[in-house]
């Protein structure tokens, strides 16, 4: 009786699963330690702090900074052609996240403690591991013509609704609706419908006005989350019939290809 034979799984998948999950604990590490300097940073905020505390969160800021100065020279060495990730948006923000430390250090003058504030620039890293943000990064693609349209109408409802309500309302409030631009104020929040109250019309004309521009202002709000969740239902379409995982989003390019 012959043996079943048993297959064993290549080597190289072998070897790219452990690559896969490797790669995965480290995103999970550095997204961590992105999280952890954002607080560390606005713990360093807080009044009051004992030295003890000011020397822990430097310590831990320079051990930061040189994991991501690590990470960020990783990927130049890695990536073919190195301008390409060196000039793209995260390969400037990784920049960003580490520069102003070294800064600090060769320039000795108080206007650098002001680039210290563009450490706030690593939360935008977190974007780089999330598949959710690139999948909303392509459904705002899909959706970039339709976006642009619906915001230029905007900005031509709120200056038609700004000189509407300056006619009905300028003799009755001359201190509330002395201009156009005063009244554009009032169309800002009327037609997003926050309506502060600091500003309402009191004449006839001016409340049915008000009516129909608060009915405009409904889909206003409306259209927008609309078109994002066709977008993003599109996007995860997209997903599906390119056999992606769970935890991965569709690239541009991929989409380009479709």
């Amino acid at each position: 009786m012959e043996r079943p034979e048993v297959k064993m799984p290549p080597a190289r998948k072998t070897t790219e699963r452990s690559e896969s999950q490797l790669a995965r604990w480290l995103d999970l590490f550095v997204q961590t330690l992105i999280v952890l300097s954002l607080v560390a940073y606005s713990v360093e905020t807080l009044p009051g702090l004992s030295p003890e505390w000011h020397n822990g969160l430097k310590l831990f800021e320079t051990i930061s900074v040189v994991v991501f100065t690590i990470e960020y020279l990783v990927r130049v060495y890695f990536a073919s052609p190195k301008s390409s990730y060196i000039f793209s948006f995260f390969g400037l923000v990784d920049l960003l996240a580490v520069l102003p430390f070294y800064a600090g250090f060769s320039v000795d003058l108080r206007s650098v403690r002001l680039f210290r504030i563009l450490r706030l620039f690593r939360i935008f890293k977190l974007v780089r591991y999330s598949a959710a943000a690139r999948r909303f990064h392509v459904a705002l693609v899909i959706a970039k013509e339709e976006l642009i349209l619906f915001f230029s109408v905007t900005l031509i409802l709120l200056y038609v609704s700004a000189v509407g309500i300056y006619h009905f309302e300028y003799e009755a409030q001359p201190e509330k609706f002395a201009s156009v631009f005063h009244s554009l104020w009032w169309s800002v929040t009327t037609l997003t419908t926050v309506g502060y109250g600091d500003a309402y019309p009191i004449t006839l004309g001016g409340r049915i006005f008000t009516f129909f521009i608060l009915m405009i202002g409904l889909g206003v709000i409306s259209i927008p989350a609309g078109l994002l969740a066709a977008a993003l239902s599109k996007a995860r379409q997209m997903e599906h019939d390119a056999g992606l995982d769970e935890d991965e989003a569709v690239s541009l390019d991929e989409m380009k290809e479709m």
